[in-house]
């Protein structure tokens, strides 16, 4: 109980914190330069060029639609998920427009691209980070993968060429490209906040002293080892690998202690993007046999 309080809670401060990063990036670096974008936002933007209105209502009012439809065809689990990027999102953005002289932080629209793609990536993926939605044209590209059966990714990139194409009509091509831009740095931002803190090293290390790499490591490393048996190639001897996953700062200890038992041994080196587990995502138990 304690854990899904602390998880439930965990949610919702992640979700939160995302959508003020959203909001920020929306009303102080896309909107004032006229940066076309994707998602509701774009939307948004292409309706109030032809009919002038408040974008954070015009946003809300889009979201609510789309929120509908998604209710509707995916069901009340998925509307509890996004319900509430779907309020403060517009909320936050009207917050934001509000505050003096947020939309001046710059005046050079390469900087505003650059800060905004990467304060967007981060807001999504606060929000995707814990297992919930932004809500806005996402519900759109679900519903459509939902009816015709086509990989998400796709649907998700047609979903926002469309709401960009839309845009393009009364852009020009510098705002056009800058759009592109913002949208590029938003997807790589978005890929390093969902694997952040997570990524570990992998060392898999083969020697004849494997018994005594094992106890250094164990020992002296404070690391979890595991021991996987292995043919050589040339000879076809039967021996054992040491397999161990740790933490980057660990990586030159562990080069050393190896080197000081075997200088001829084998090691492969690879970073690994998550790591799940006694040890990682669950406290080990020093009463307990490691790996």
């Amino acid at each position: 109980m304690k854990m899904n309080w602390r998880k439930s809670l965990e949610t919702i401060i992640c979700v939160l914190l995302g959508n003020i990063a959203l909001a920020v990036a929306v009303g102080a670096f896309i909107v004032p330069h006229g940066i076309i974008t994707g998602g509701s936002t774009g939307i948004a933007l292409t309706i109030n060029h032809y009919v002038k209105g408040n974008l954070s209502v015009t946003i809300f009012i889009v979201n609510i639609l789309l929120f509908i439809l998604g209710t509707i065809v995916l069901g009340k689990k998925f509307a509890l998920t996004t319900l509430v990027s779907t309020v403060v999102y517009p909320v936050f953005l009207s917050i934001v427009q509000a505050i003096p002289g947020i939309t001046k932080l710059t005046d050079h629209i390469m900087l505003a691209s650059l800060y905004g793609g990467a304060v967007l990536g981060l807001g999504i993926g606060l929000v995707v980070r814990v297992g919930a939605s932004t809500g806005g044209t996402d519900i759109l590209a679900l519903v459509l993968h939902k009816w015709f059966h086509i990989p998400l990714a796709v649907f998700i990139y047609m979903v926002d060429f469309s709401v960009l194409l839309c845009q393009a009509f009364f852009s020009n091509s510098e705002q056009i490209l800058y759009g592109i831009l913002v949208l590029v740095v938003a997807a790589m931002a978005l890929n390093r906040v969902m694997l952040m803190g997570q990524s570990q090293i992998q060392l898999f290390i083969i020697t004849e002293k494997y018994e005594e790499v094992k106890e250094k490591v164990l020992k002296e490393i404070d690391a979890g080892v595991t021991m996987v048996h292995i043919e050589t190639g040339y000879g076809a001897k039967q021996q054992k690998g040491v397999l161990c996953v740790i933490p980057n700062r660990k990586l030159y200890s562990v080069n050393q202690v190896v080197q000081s038992v075997d200088p001829k041994a084998f090691i492969t080196i690879t970073q690994i993007n998550e790591v799940r587990g006694r040890g990682f995502t669950i406290e080990r138990d020093a009463d307990i046999d490691r790996l």
